[in-house]
């Protein structure tokens, strides 16, 4: 039997797998940003969490976090480093690496992680949210129409280092998977068209996608919200799966249209009622059933319902135990 790592990447190059992955049968080894306060590495990119106050992405941009959202970390509302996309050219600069030891610091990063039997995904730079984090979420989108050269020219600039960093993550983690996060929708819809999406954002995506699959590695797409109007363009740059898969896109069609082309992970209303914890447990198991039935048939699925709310609350770990029970019995050995 083929073990959680070597099962997962078998799904991902568009094979079906021996049984059905899930995080109930952990699989891989998230390469991340170190935590500020937790951590005593400096990120490379944007920070991920806040948890111990305010803290600087590499361009000096100031994210916070709170308690409501795990303590991520977002752009502090109303620090703006840049209220012209014109005079970026004055005012963002690419941090100095000359003399950065790398090697050191990812063996720092990567300390005690177990690539024999997980698998270690890497990240790239979110050049949209990056945008955004300067300029501000209303006058990033403002600039993308209005200032669409001088966008892509400050992208440009921002992808030397963002692709240097890409390249030394794999040179010295030798990961599996490169993940290019990077937000492109809101919940029902996208910020911008796939034709903008094209021509600004998804070069310095395939930047990336292009350092991985030379280094042989498969490639991953972080997108929240409606954003299937652009796995045309993850596939034509080799993106093999996406994660979340909001329930907010056509989910039923995107499978029978993509499957042994693009792994969903996710698919699941987290959401909805079905993840609340007052919901009934039948009410929830038969969202459950109905769950494995449309995304489990052909392969490219990650068994991942879930609950909202507090994960100590009685009622969620009663829930969760329910749906752990329920893969191990029901769902697991599906393709068998």
């Amino acid at each position: 039997m083929l073990s959680p790592k070597e099962n997962y990447l078998t799904m991902l190059r568009g094979n079906v797998p021996e049984y059905v992955p899930s995080p109930f049968e952990p699989y891989n080894d998230m390469f991340a940003p170190p935590t500020p306060g937790v951590d005593p590495l400096p990120p490379l990119g944007n920070p991920i969490s806040a948890p111990n106050g305010p803290v600087y992405s590499a361009w000096g941009v100031r994210y916070v976090g709170s308690e409501d959202n795990n303590w991520g970390a977002l752009p502090e509302p109303g620090f703006i480093i840049l209220d012209d996309i014109t005079k970026w050219r004055d005012v963002i600069k690419n941090p100095d690496m000359s003399g950065f030891d790398w090697e050191d610091y990812f063996r720092k990063q990567t300390a005690g992680r177990n690539s024999k039997d997980k698998i270690v995904i890497c990240g790239g730079v979110e050049y949209f949210q990056t945008l955004i984090s300067f300029l501000g979420f209303n006058e990033g989108l403002l600039a993308m129409y209005e200032e669409p050269d001088e966008v892509y020219a400050l992208l440009d600039y921002i992808s030397e280092y963002a692709t240097e960093v890409t390249r030394k993550q794999i040179q010295y983690t030798n990961p599996d998977i490169l993940m290019i996060g990077d937000d492109c929708a809101a919940y029902r819809a996208p910020f911008f068209s796939p034709d903008m999406y094209k021509r600004l954002i998804k070069p310095f995506h395939k930047k990336h996608a292009d350092i991985a699959r030379d280094a042989g590695l498969l490639i991953a797409k972080h997108d929240c919200g409606r954003s299937e109007d652009f796995i045309e363009d993850w596939l034509d740059i080799g993106v093999c799966t996406w994660n979340p898969a909001q329930v907010s896109n056509d989910l039923v069609g995107i499978k029978k249209k993509y499957v042994g082309r693009l792994a969903m992970e996710g698919c699941w209303d987290n959401q909805g009622r079905v993840a609340m914890l007052d919901t009934p447990d039948d009410e929830m198991m038969a969202a459950v059933e109905e769950y494995v039935k449309n995304f489990a048939p052909g392969g490219g699925f990650v068994y991942s319902p879930m609950v909202t709310g507090d994960r100590t609350d009685p009622r969620a770990v009663r829930k969760m135990d329910l749906i752990k029970e329920y893969f191990f019995s029901h769902v697991r050995n599906y393709y068998s």
